[in-house]
């Protein structure tokens, strides 16, 4: 479905130098990569979570898999089209939601905007009524359709958003931080909606956002951009099993010296009678039986590592790795 080979971008930035004379007949300028020899295949219908830090390269990504941005070089192919071609037959099968973005018109109905896609896009009276019907029933929107979309709240205007970018039922959505500046309900009533959505419609759908609670609840696999490169592309499973630790919090019945606990793992917190220990999976029977033997305890509660904290581990291999070469 998508398939990406070698995938570089380059942008070159205006360098000034002070001198005004120099910089208006000798400009110079500086190559920033984007994105370096990048590849990936993505198949139907997955849920992809593409992350990473401010500037790694995600939303240029994006723009290039849709056909916004040209790429320096490399091969893209999504549906047996290049992207930036901008084929007709190509547009028509994808969509990019961006969270920062509107396709609204701001003083009309969102309802007014949808009719207008709906010639856009050559849809069927019959299956844009249906459409429609479906896409404000899951979302429980339905009365908010005809409010111009300035009287609408950021959490309804997503919604319609939503609503507008998936009317034509595309096979691949690009979503740019479909949920940034919501409040906790918005985000959780949106994620419900793509969650459902990719369900029943059977889309392919690629997610950036800086929120990991929309990447932890959606996303069946990770793709972990930085500085241009791609890091880590795994399952969000396989991602927890490899790198994840258990935390081990203990109430102790009375108090024992921190040095002892070092033989169980890495102390991340004591204060008695509460201990936090960060052990290794790998060893948690072996951990749990010691703790049994040695340890007198009112309660023992055992927490997987969060994924926050598994992307920031794999981020920092990552700059440990590129600093040492």
């Amino acid at each position: 479905m998508i398939q990406v080979k070698n995938l570089t971008k380059i942008y070159f930035s205006y360098k000034k130098t002070g001198d005004f004379l120099k910089d208006l007949f000798f400009k110079e300028y500086k190559k920033i990569i984007a994105l370096e020899n990048i590849s990936f295949e993505i198949n139907n219908p997955e849920f992809v979570g593409l992350i990473g830090p401010n500037g790694a390269g995600k939303t240029t990504t994006m723009k290039i898999l849709s056909g916004i941005l040209y790429p320096t070089k490399g091969k893209i192919n999504i549906l047996g089209f290049t992207p930036f071609e901008k084929k007709k037959e190509f547009l028509r099968q994808i969509s990019f939601v961006m969270g920062q973005k509107t396709q609204l018109h701001w003083d009309l109905p969102s309802i007014d905007s949808f009719y207008l896609l709906k010639d856009i896009y050559e849809i069927n009276d019959l299956i844009f009524k249906k459409t429609l019907s479906q896409l404000t029933e899951i979302l429980n929107c339905q009365e908010l359709v005809n409010k111009p979309v300035k009287n609408l709240s950021l959490g309804e205007r997503m919604k319609m958003e939503l609503i507008a970018s998936l009317l034509h039922n595309p096979r691949i959505i690009f979503l740019d931080e479909p949920t940034i500046g919501l409040d906790i309900f918005s985000q959780e009533a949106i994620r419900n909606f793509l969650k459902i959505y990719q369900k029943e419609f059977k889309a392919t759908i690629i997610l950036t956002s800086h929120y990991l609670e929309d990447v932890k609840k959606l996303a069946q696999r990770l793709i972990i951009i930085n500085n241009g490169k791609i890091i880590y592309d795994n399952s969000l499973n396989k991602i927890k099993k490899e790198f994840s630790n258990k935390y081990l919090t203990i109430y102790l019945e009375k108090e024992i010296d921190k040095k002892f606990f070092e033989k169980i793992g890495e102390i991340i917190f004591y204060q008695y009678p509460k201990i936090i220990i960060k052990i290794n999976k790998q060893t948690l029977a072996e951990k749990i039986d010691f703790i049994n033997k040695n340890i007198a305890y009112s309660d023992l509660a055992i927490e997987e590592e969060k994924i926050e904290e598994i992307i920031k581990k794999i981020l920092k291999n990552s700059f440990s790795k590129k600093t040492k070469s």
